[in-house]
């Protein structure tokens, strides 16, 4: 069933954005190169799009399976096994899982829209990072909030919240520098910067990746604490 919605979620996101988003030209901020871009807003919703589908899709299946396993996970320490082979195993997870979902989704846009091959090129590194964030996220919130509620609605409304801002169609403020300290503002420029203006803005892809070493990390030190051996 997590496949099937995986397939038909996608497409079906794209294809509701494109349609509500038209063809209305919108001005957007490039702040790699400090160039304000008349872009295809349509074509721009389709980036944000593909971006907020990758917050819920890697937010949730990492933030589920870390819920699921974690007693478990407690439960192989306590019988021995060590803690960094398990550390590593949910890094490698996550890295796989959240690349080969932005992998698909970065497919899946060709069918709406195909951009020359550096410009695919950059979004689908964009997607990658995206991604990665908010399966690290989805990791952080596995092992910290007590209750799945509390993780689904944290990573709804952050997604929603965080991909909505970045698009000047719904949100006038979007070209504001204020947008600098969200997670998607790094992959989301690098992605435009690639696809739109020919640019190729390596240190916002890089504040992407931070955010997603930091949300990893933090996930992971807990992840460490709520499965280490306590003394008798």
């Amino acid at each position: 069933m997590a496949t099937l919605l995986l397939v038909l979620f996608v497409p079906l996101w794209y294809l509701v954005m494109e349609e509500m988003a038209g063809r209305e030209p919108l001005d957007y901020r490039l702040f790699a190169t400090g160039r304000v871009l008349t872009v295809d807003g349509g074509r721009l919703t389709l980036l944000s799009a593909g971006l907020n589908a990758l917050t819920m899709i890697c937010g949730f299946a990492v933030f589920d399976a870390v819920r699921r396993t974690l007693a478990f996970d407690r439960r192989l320490v306590h019988a021995g096994y060590r803690q960094s082979v398990l550390i590593g195993a949910k890094t490698l997870s996550v890295a796989v899982v959240t690349c080969a979902v932005a992998c698909y989704a970065a497919l899946v846009l060709l069918a709406f829209w195909r951009p020359g091959p550096a410009g695919w090129a950059a979004v689908l590194a964009g997607f990658a990072v995206m991604a990665l964030t908010y399966g690290a996220l989805g990791l952080l919130l596995g092992v910290l909030v007590r209750n799945d509620l509390e993780g689904f609605f944290l990573v709804i409304m952050g997604g929603l919240m965080d991909t909505f801002l970045q698009n000047p169609l719904g949100n006038p403020l979007a070209n504001k520098p204020l947008l600098r300290w969200f997670p998607s503002f790094g992959p989301m420029q690098f992605a435009t910067g690639g696809a739109f203006g020919g640019t190729a803005a390596w240190r916002y892809l890089a504040l992407g990746l931070a955010w997603a070493a930091g949300f990893a990390a933090c996930g992971l030190l807990i992840f460490r604490f709520r499965t280490r051996r306590r003394a008798r």
